[in-house]
């Protein structure tokens, strides 16, 4: 009744089928409590009923009733119900109401089954269709619908139980059958049936085009923050680069064999952070080896003056870091802490493990902030803090407590070792 729709990806069906399994619940509890309102009215009107009819109102009423709280028993349990239920009620209900207009005509009067309201539960079952079955589904069982009443309809003509009438005003108070009507029924069931189906698929198709655009925004989304990143970083290596060619520069004239052997380490540490220019996060080890490039540069420049300590903690040596974390960090407290003074300072970096959080503290004795508590974010801490938002959201903490003594940088990410991915990331 309707073209294929075309492959939905795993997250959207598994978000489609939730939603069907639900509806699937609630249209069984509404199919009890009808079944239930059937069967009080068949025991208040069986008085008034021949054997024959009371009898297909158990036949019919019992089982179906049956099979409803059945489901709850054995299924409900379960955080998903089987997916054949889908399937089975829809051919259950439309059975049940196909033996009740059978029954009735048999039984009975031929007109009281056809001209019975139970015609309308047709339509009630396959306008449910959409919240719980495929378009494939929905299609079965709306053709089975127009084949059980057809099948009815010959079965009657073929024992001679029916006879037609052209005009429905000739039928309408008698046991004729106006064919003009049957017609009409038939024709509404089909066209309920494709507006079931299409519905269906119409559905499916909106699944999907949502899932699609929500997977390109997120890929997107991935896209910008990769660039913001990288746009951070280049803005940061020139940083280092400049600040540490005029350092050199400064000791070609007083120390040319000094300048030479900068001139080796800044091209080892050059080597080793292009080499690993695409990464965003690198092992804590690697990070620190990194900075030992970077001060061995800066101990030749200020000697004594630059005292520096590392606080390690072993648990911390494999932890995930931003790559290029450590050294604006230290660099920003050697040009505004240390570089200021005669005598130097005294640098300390320390990183340990506490709970699920990795704390990573550079501080300085230096001069710290001219005004205390003021932050004094230039470039290096202005681009580390936009980093760590990028790369853990909320879970990332970068606190600054700058006095006339001393300045110092507390980080707090999450504690991850290669492999492991962040539970929760909000930008």
């Amino acid at each position: 009744m309707a073209a294929p729709v075309p492959p939905i990806d795993d997250a959207a069906r598994q978000l489609l089928e939730l939603h069907r399994d639900r509806a699937e619940r609630l249209l069984n509890a509404v199919r009890a409590v009808v079944l239930l309102l059937m069967s009080i009215a068949a025991l208040a009107y069986a008085p008034t009923l021949t054997p024959a009819l009371n009898r297909v109102n158990i036949a019919v009423l019992a089982p179906a009733l049956i099979w409803t709280v059945g489901q709850y028993l054995f299924f409900y349990r379960r955080m998903r119900l089987p997916t054949w239920l889908t399937i089975v009620n829809p051919i259950v209900d439309i059975t049940a109401v196909s033996m009740i207009v059978g029954g009735y005509g048999l039984a009975h009067k031929t007109s009281l089954g056809l001209k019975s309201p139970m015609f309308l539960a047709y339509l009630v079952i396959l306008g449910a269709r959409p919240m719980t079955s495929s378009w494939r589904r929905a299609s079965f069982v709306s053709t089975l619908a127009v084949a059980q009443y057809l099948a009815l309809l010959a079965l009657f003509v073929a024992l001679g139980r029916v006879h037609f009438a052209v005009s429905p005003l000739d039928a309408s108070g008698t046991p004729l059958i106006s064919l003009l009507d049957e017609g009409a029924k038939v024709l509404l069931l089909i066209v309920a049936g494709a507006v079931a189906t299409y519905a269906t698929l119409w559905n499916e198709r909106l699944v999907m085009q949502y899932s699609g655009e929500s997977r390109n925004r997120e890929q997107l989304e991935v896209r910008l923050a990769q660039a913001q990143f990288q746009r951070l970083k280049l803005q940061l290596q020139p940083h280092f680069l400049f600040n540490t060619l005029n350092t050199i520069t400064a000791l070609i004239s007083q120390d040319r064999v000094q300048a030479e052997r900068m001139i080796s380490r800044l091209s080892e540490l050059l080597r080793q952070s292009l080499r690993g220019d695409s990464e965003q996060e690198v092992a804590l080890e690697r990070e620190l080896h990194m900075l030992r490039h970077y001060l061995e540069i800066q101990q030749a420049r200020f000697a004594d003056r630059l005292r520096v300590t590392f606080r390690i903690a072993s648990d911390t040596q494999q932890a995930l870091v931003p790559n290029f974390l450590l050294q604006p960090l230290v660099e920003n407290a050697i040009r505004h802490g240390i570089a200021p003074r005669a005598s130097g300072g005294h640098i300390e970096i320390e990183a340990r493990r506490e709970g699920d959080a990795l704390r990573i503290t550079v501080s300085d004795d230096g001069l710290g902030a001219a005004t205390p508590g003021d932050k004094g974010e230039g470039i290096g801490l202005s681009n580390t803090r936009a980093r760590l938002e990028h790369l853990y959201g909320r879970l990332q903490r970068m606190q600054i407590s700058s006095a006339a003594d001393g300045f110092r940088v507390g980080i707090e990410i999450p504690y991850r070792l290669a492999g492991e991915r962040v539970t929760e990331r909000s930008a």
